[in-house]
């Protein structure tokens, strides 16, 4: 029998079971395993995460966070520590870079969330926004008689959002009924060509509906449109000559982000809205967000990324550019997004005395007021809000504007009612009809602030409208019951100033200036703005029978597009032959493709050549649209 031998070395202490290392088997392959999934994660991650490789944005540690625990976790797996807690020392002992790693980004997120926080950096926060102090009459555009309405939207989101789903049914006639629905969180306020505009981009109702006209054996050609509504004349148009492949809406390298995050992998991407040349042709503005305070603190905007949103070609613009009077993209309305300038603004109203004053004593600290608009101010959408003291949100004590497009920033210094407060006030005025006021429209009305707003009913149908006086509060003005058009409301509303003790005289143009809405809209027939009368001869006619409905399809030889209509909007359509001499009156503006016609009848022979060109052109237009019917009140 062998001897029993005791080591007495270390005091007869036993050794501690976790410090033994116990490799598992194969434990140079499974190494190899936790690296290749570590590798694999990495790229899944990026894909759908789609992080800058930036150190100033919180995507970027919260990226390599994952990536470096898929290692750890991959590691307890392999070795079967899970099971087995011998394995335990071995697998610490494999993630311990790792871990150290992952500690080492932690610490520098909180350090960089604190050196960047308004403790330390209040008035650098304070100092991202510059504001000058402007003078009323001449920020906001002086409406002194009605044709001065001819830029103003009567209507806001929700209500040019009822409008704009209505014309989504224009799409049964291409066969594409129940496909779309609106993108309404990408829909952005702009002026176009003089008119004030809301336009929406489209998506596929679901994933099903975009997987069956794109994956299944077919070539994606995008989505054919977008919907603009004119604020002003309250006409919803489907615009069906461009097809948009790159949106936020789309999958795989059509999506949006996607699609810009391999070509600008460092850049923060800050807000996206849809746009439109003055050609109509859309575009995605992107923007380039820098931080300004600190690591990781104080977002400002860069430049913007133009993005072609039918080809998905892309180019750069900094904000210099952007901001140049006679710069190619001045069409371009919205490169800084409103809820970034309320946030700067609310940063100089609260830091500008420094973030102690801020808590105690709060001398001069303000805040923006609930809510935002925007107005028209020449060919710029600026961006308007109440301000109000931190310490009461009764009144206000100025009001807060900025161009969206150059940044440039005003206040205007007054006192009166709240925004809300007017909403309250109108919506006293009409509660037996139970009406809904919009987010009040600041108005200059021959030199006196006046809120304006929309009345409207739970369909978000426009209603009436009512005025009320910023600082005389007191003056709210509906129309009568009997009359509830623009008109009748101004006149309440001149009435009611000139009751005031002292009277205020309002000197506005009722007679000599008659209110036409823009683009020669005729206002007792808004249908007919966009009217073309085609006369031709018929070179090919088609049908087609959707969801019930027989269409047919005719093609004039002068015309490049086919018109198409229901046979129980035309019964006649049903008689004509390929020879006979038609006249159509379609809504559509178009040059290709298909157009709506509202009616289709026989004519006098087609026009010879030896006839006028004037004539001989008439109706021609440069743009494919559908409208979808409203009322204006």
């Amino acid at each position: 029998m062998e001897p029993i031998k005791v080591d007495f070395s270390e005091g007869g202490k036993k050794k501690s079971v976790r410090s033994v290392l116990i490799p598992p088997e194969k434990a140079g392959i499974k190494i190899v395993i936790n690296v290749i999934v570590m590798l694999l994660t990495a790229g899944i991650a990026y894909y759908f995460l789609l992080p800058p490789m930036n150190p100033h944005d919180y995507k970027f540690y919260i990226y390599w966070l994952i990536v470096l625990g898929s290692y750890v976790a991959s590691a307890f797996v392999t070795s079967g520590a899970f099971a087995k807690p011998e394995y335990v020392p071995y697998v610490k002992r494999r993630a311990r870079i790792p871990v150290i790693i992952a500690g080492v980004i932690v610490l520098v997120v909180a350090v960089g969330y604190l050196v960047s926080s308004p403790f330390f950096r209040a008035r650098s926060f304070a100092k991202i926004l510059s504001i000058d102090n402007g003078d009323f009459t001449n920020t906001v555009s002086l409406i002194d008689s009605m044709s001065d309405f001819n830029n103003v939207p009567l209507i806001d989101e929700t209500a040019a959002q009822a409008l704009a789903d209505k014309t989504l049914g224009d799409f049964a006639a291409l066969d594409l009924e129940s496909q779309f629905e609106l993108l309404t969180e990408d829909s952005t306020q702009i002026n176009f060509k003089g008119s004030p505009y809301r336009i929406y981009p489209l998506q596929y109702g679901d994933v099903f509906k975009w997987f069956l006209n794109s994956a299944v054996g077919k070539s994606y050609e995008g989505i054919p449109g977008y919907v603009r509504v004119n604020l002003n004349t309250q006409k919803a148009e489907l615009i069906t000559n461009y097809d948009i492949k790159y949106s936020t809406a789309e999958h795989f390298s059509e999506y949006l982000e996607r699609h810009l995050r391999f070509r600008y992998p460092t850049y923060i991407f800050g807000e996206i809205s849809f746009e439109i040349d003055e050609s109509g042709k859309p575009f995605w503005v992107v923007e380039h967000i820098k931080k300004t305070v600190g690591l990781l603190g104080g977002d400002d905007v860069q430049g913007i990324i133009l993005v072609d949103a039918e080809t998905g070609d892309s180019e750069y613009y900094t904000a210099d550019q952007i901001k140049a009077e006679n710069s190619e993209i001045a069409w371009i309305d919205q490169a800084y997004d409103a809820d970034l300038l309320i946030q700067q603004y609310n940063y100089y109203g609260t830091y500008n005395g420094g973030f102690w004053n801020s808590l105690i004593g709060q001398s001069g600290v303000k805040k923006t007021s609930t809510g935002y608009s925007f107005l028209a101010i020449g060919d710029d959408v600026y961006l308007y809000t109440g301000v109000t003291s931190v310490t009461t949100d009764d009144s206000i004590l100025g009001f807060f504007f900025i161009n969206q497009r150059t940044k440039e920033a005003l206040f205007y210094p007054t006192t009166g009612a709240t925004e809300a407060a007017a909403q309250l006030s109108a919506q006293g005025k009409v509660q037996d009809m139970d009406w809904q006021a919009s987010f009040p429209i600041l108005l200059n009305i021959d030199g006196e602030a006046t809120y304006f707003t929309a009345l409207k009913d739970k369909s978000n149908i426009v209603k009436s409208y009512a005025m009320v006086n910023v600082e005389q509060y007191n003056v709210v003005a509906i129309p009568s019951n009997q009359n509830t058009d623009l008109r009748s409301c101004l006149e309440a509303y001149i009435k009611g100033m000139s009751q005031l003790n002292p009277p205020v005289v309002i000197d506005f143009a009722f007679d000599s200036d008659k209110y036409t809405a823009p683009e020669d809209t005729d206002p007792e027939n808004p249908d007919a703005s966009n009217e073309t009368t085609v006369t031709g001869t018929v070179t090919d006619i088609r049908s087609a029978v959707i969801g019930g409905t027989t269409y047919y399809y005719i093609e004039l030889n002068n015309s490049g597009l086919y018109y198409y209509v229901a046979a129980s909007v035309t019964n006649k359509v049903m008689l004509l032959n390929v020879g006979d001499t038609v006249t159509v009156i379609t809504a559509d503006k178009a040059e290709t493709g298909i157009a709506n016609a509202k009616s289709i009848d026989t004519a006098a022979p087609a026009q010879t050549p030896s006839e006028t060109p004037e004539e001989t052109t008439a109706g021609t237009e440069t743009e494919t649209t559908t409208e979808a019917e409203t009322t204006q009140p």
